[in-house]
């Protein structure tokens, strides 16, 4: 068992969505509710980049730039995270917003939906191509968390937070499709829901678990094998770091609290060395 260090004081009203920039060398992660996008550089001292609406994810694009899913949308950003050109539009209905997703081998971004009351099932996971076009890839989802992949692009592992599981999908690289769907993780006798999840080089899974002040790490074959614990209850996104991708960023949220009972360290950003590579996270490809 091991313990994160805060690294930010509080940051984000609902940090999420953890991404390592490494061609710049800092952290990204946004404040979701608030549509914000923050930067932290050399020293951790936090850049707000303030969008309105929802920041769910965002991700580095291989033409330069980064594309950041909305809050029914895609916006792209150039290299200063300033937004250039049209927003893709993927739907219409303002009861919904995007909250999660990834980037698979192919440069293909996948990001996932949830009603704001978290009705059962109304949740979508749509597929951004290179090309902008957008399709729907998986319905009948509720709030639609962590995406990741194997090394070798064939296995997608995908969070639905409330079944309390990590499911398994054969992913089809050739046209971008999930197959196959199984239970891999059951995480129902845990503290908590799994939320935000990233993967290592040896194929472990790190995986937030809202409202149960930790990230747990699963080996390839599911095997429980550590704890990092916070001291702040709802951990909400993990991803790898650093100059050799080794340390762990883990961000957290003061959703839900008052001001005046929100826990001190909500909202903050945390770390841990963890001795473990992270896998490359892929760059959008469009």
């Amino acid at each position: 068992m091991s313990r994160a260090t805060r690294v930010t004081d509080r940051c984000t009203f609902h940090g999420e969505g953890v991404f390592w920039d490494e061609p710049r060398g800092r952290l990204l992660l946004v404040d979701m509710l608030a549509g914000a996008v923050v930067e932290l550089g050399p020293g951790f001292a936090p850049v707000r980049h303030e969008f309105g609406g929802v920041a769910a994810v965002i991700r580095r694009r291989t033409a330069g730039g980064y594309v950041l899913a909305a809050e029914r949308g895609f916006r792209f950003l150039d290299d200063d995270l300033v937004p250039t050109g049209e927003e893709v539009p993927v739907f219409e209905d303002p009861t919904i917003r995007m909250n999660e997703g990834g980037c698979d081998p192919q440069g293909r971004l996948l990001v996932g939906t949830m009603a704001y009351d978290t009705a059962t099932g109304r949740g979508t996971v749509y597929r951004l191509d290179a090309d902008r076009s957008v399709a729907p890839v998986l319905r009948d989802v509720t709030i639609s968390n962590g995406l990741q992949w194997t090394a070798d692009g064939g296995t997608a592992y995908y969070v639905d937070t409330p079944t309390d599981r990590v499911w398994r999908f054969r992913y089809d690289g050739s046209d971008g499709t999930l197959h196959d769907r199984e239970p891999f993780i059951d995480l129902t006798d845990e503290a908590g829901h799994p939320d935000g999840m990233t993967i290592d080089e040896d194929g472990g899974l790190w995986v937030a678990m809202y409202g149960g002040w930790a990230v747990r790490r699963f080996d390839a074959d599911g095997t429980p094998s550590e704890v990092v614990e916070l001291p702040t209850r709802d951990v909400t996104c993990p991803a790898f770091g650093g100059s050799d991708r080794s340390t762990l960023y883990i961000s957290t949220s003061r959703d839900g609290w008052g001001e005046e009972d929100a826990e001190p360290e909500a909202g903050s950003v945390f770390a841990l060395e963890t001795g473990v590579r992270g896998a490359r996270q892929h760059a959008y490809a469009g």
